[in-house]
C-alpha cells in the first residue's frame, strides 16, 4: 500500500533495580540473570535479525541507566556467565527423569541454554552497550534514557529530580556514544512543570499514559506539545495495549502458552502450559513447544489486526487524518513472563507494514507529522488508579518521608562541603550514589504490590543506613575516614563512575 493507514509506535522499556551483591534468590541477582537470558538475548537477537535485512525506524527501546549499568558491570557480566552453566546443568538432570516431557523439556532447555551462552561469549562479553549501540547507530531503534536510578520524578525535589536526570543521561551519552533525545519516565509519572526539568535537559520527548491525556481531553492517537514547552508527550492507547498485557487479562493468558507458575521443582524449570486460568498447578497439561509457537503467530495476527481497525476508525473519525496508536511494554514482557513473547514481537514488527500500517519509533512520529499542538496535562502515572497511590499511598508514607529527608540531608551536606571551584571529591559522589540507589522507584512499587515486599525495604533500608553512615563520616571533617567509608561502599554499590556530587550544589544554588 502506498499511504499506510496510520502509525504504530511500539515502546519496550528495559528496567531493574541495582540488584548487584543484594542477594541472589528468589529476588536478587538471579531476577537480572533470568530476564537477561530468556528477555534482552532474544530481543535483541531478533531486532539484529531485522536489522540485518535493512529496516529501520522498528523500535523505541527504553533501558534505564541503572539497568545499564548492570549489563555492562564485570562482576555481573562474570555472574552471568556462571549462571548460564548452571541453565544447562540444570537441564542435563531432566535426562534421568521418567516422565517423558521432563526428558524432552531437558532436551530443549539444553539447547536453549547452549546458544545463549554461545551468543553471550561471542557478542555479550563487553556488555550491551556496543550491541546496543550498533542498532542504534544502524537507526533500527531509538534508544529512551531516564534518571540514573529510576526514581519517582513527581515526588523528587527540584535539585534531585535535576540531578539524577541529567546523571542517566550523561550515562547514556558515556554507553552508546549519544545523549537520548527521548527518555521513559519513570512510572510514567507526570506532573506540572516537569517539561521544563525536560526542556533544560536536552529532553525532546516522552511517554504518559492514556489516561493521563484524556484527563486533559486529549486524545492518545497524537503526540502533544506540554506546557508552553516544546517538549513532546506521547500517550499510551490503553484499547490496543491491554490487547496484549493488562492487569487482568492478554494474550499471555491464552491456553497453549508456557505457564510462568507452575515449576518442577527439584528442577527449576516450567513444565506446564496454561491450560486455563482455573486450572491448578497439579493438573496443568504438559507444555507444547509446537502449539505455543502457532499460538503466538495468531495472536500477532490478531493483534495487527486491532491495530489496522484502530487506526481505519481513528481516520474516519478525523476526516482521513492519519493517527497514532502508541503501544508499551516491560521489555521482560517478551520471553521472562511470557515465554512466546520473542516470537509474537517480531512477527508482529513484520507484519505491521504488510498490513499497511507504518510501524515507526517516538522520533519518527515526530517527524511523520503526529504532533497535534499544546496541551496542558495533570499529574498522572502508569500505576493503579493512573495517579501517584503506587508511590506516595498509604502503605508506602514511611517510605516517602524517609526520601524527602533524604533528599534534604544530601542538600544540606553537599551544599556545606562542596565550595564553589572545590575539586571533586569520592566521598561526596558515594554519598550522592547511594541517594539515588534509595529513591528507586521500586522500593514503593514492590510494597505497594506486596511483591517482596520484604526485600525491598530492607533495599530502602539498607541503602539509606548506607547513606547515612557516609553522611555523619562527611560531617566529622576527617576526609581520610570518609574516603574510606565511600571506597567500602562503592565495591557493593558503585554504578555511574561519572557521577559528580557538586552539581547538586550548582542546581541548588
Amino acid at each position: 500500500m502506498t499511504q499506510p493507514v496510520g502509525s504504530c509506535a511500539i515502546v519496550v522499556h528495559s528496567h531493574l533495580p541495582w540488584l548487584a551483591h543484594h542477594g541472589a534468590w528468589p529476588v536478587g541477582e538471579e531476577w537480572l540473570h533470568q530476564a537477561w537470558a530468556t528477555s534482552y538475548l532474544p530481543v535483541v537477537a531478533l531486532l539484529e535479525r531485522l536489522a540485518a535485512e535493512g529496516r529501520t525506524d522498528l523500535l523505541t527501546l527504553g533501558v534505564t541507566p541503572v539497568l545499564a549499568a548492570q549489563l555492562d558491570d564485570p562482576y555481573l557480566l562474570e555472574q552471568f556467565h556462571t549462571w548460564l552453566g548452571f541453565w544447562q546443568a540444570r537441564a542435563l538432570g531432566l535426562v534421568g527423569r521418567p516422565e517423558r516431557h521432563l526428558r524432552d523439556l531437558g532436551a530443549a532447555e539444553h539447547r536453549a541454554a547452549a546458544a545463549a551462552l554461545a551468543d553471550f561469549e561471542s557478542r555479550w562479553r563487553h556488555g550491551a552497550s556496543p550491541l546496543l549501540r550498533r542498532l542504534a547507530d544502524a537507526g533500527t531503534v531509538e534508544l529512551l534514557g531516564g534518571p540514573a536510578t529510576h526514581p519517582f520524578q513527581p515526588l523528587l525535589t527540584e535539585p534531585v529530580a535535576r540531578f539524577a536526570l541529567t546523571a542517566g543521561l550523561d550515562d547514556a551519552k558515556l554507553r552508546v556514544g549519544r545523549r537520548p533525545e527521548g527518555i521513559w519516565a519513570p512510572e510514567c509519572g507526570y506532573r506540572p512543570g516537569l517539561e521544563q526539568l525536560y526542556t533544560d535537559a536536552g529532553v525532546r520527548r516522552f511517554l504518559v499514559d492514556g489516561p493521563t491525556l484524556l484527563g486533559s481531553r486529549h486524545s492518545p492517537a497524537d503526540a502533544w506539545t506540554v506546557g508552553g514547552s516544546d517538549v513532546v508527550a506521547f500517550g499510551r492507547d490503553l484499547e490496543v495495549t491491554y490487547r496484549v498485557w493488562s492487569p487482568r487479562k492478554g494474550y499471555p493468558g491464552g491456553p497453549w502458552y508456557r505457564d510462568f507458575h507452575t515449576f518442577d521443582h527439584p528442577s527449576g524449570f516450567r513444565p506446564a502450559r496454561v491450560t486455563s486460568t482455573r486450572t491448578p498447578p497439579h493438573d496443568k497439561a504438559p507444555y507444547r513447544a509446537d502449539r505455543g509457537h502457532a499460538a503466538a503467530l495468531a495472536d500477532a495476527a490478531d493483534f495487527v489486526d486491532v491495530v489496522r481497525r484502530r487506526l481505519l476508525d481513528l481516520a474516519a473519525q478525523r476526516d482521513g487524518r492519519p493517527g497514532l496508536v502508541v503501544v508499551a511494554y516491560d521489555t521482560e514482557l517478551f520471553g521472562h513472563w511470557w515465554h512466546e513473547g520473542p516470537v509474537f514481537l517480531e512477527q508482529v514488527l513484520r507484519a505491521l507494514p504488510e498490513a499497511g500500517v507504518r510501524v515507526t519509533t517516538l522520533r519518527g512520529a515526530v517527524e511523520a507529522g503526529h504532533v497535534a499542538g499544546p496541551a496542558e496535562l495533570g499529574p498522572g502515572s502508569w500505576g493503579s488508579g493512573k495517579d501517584w497511590r503506587v508511590w506516595d499511598g498509604e502503605q508506602v508514607a514511611d517510605l516517602v518521608d524517609a526520601q524527602r529527608r533524604l533528599e534534604k540531608r544530601l542538600l544540606d551536606v553537599v551544599s556545606a562541603v562542596a565550595r564553589p571551584g572545590s575539586p571533586r571529591r569520592a566521598d561526596l559522589d558515594q554519598l550522592a550514589r547511594d541517594a539515588l540507589l534509595a529513591l528507586s522507584s521500586d522500593w514503593a512499587f514492590m510494597v505497594t504490590k506486596n511483591s517482596a515486599a520484604g526485600y525491598a525495604r530492607d533495599r530502602f533500608e539498607g541503602h539509606l543506613a548506607a547513606f547515612e553512615r557516609l553522611a555523619r563520616a562527611v560531617e566529622v571533617g576527617d576526609e581520610r575516614v570518609s574516603r574510606q567509608v565511600a571506597t567500602e561502599q562503592r565495591a557493593v554499590d558503585g554504578p555511574f563512575g561519572h557521577l559528580d556530587a557538586r552539581l547538586l550544589r550548582a542546581t541548588d544554588e
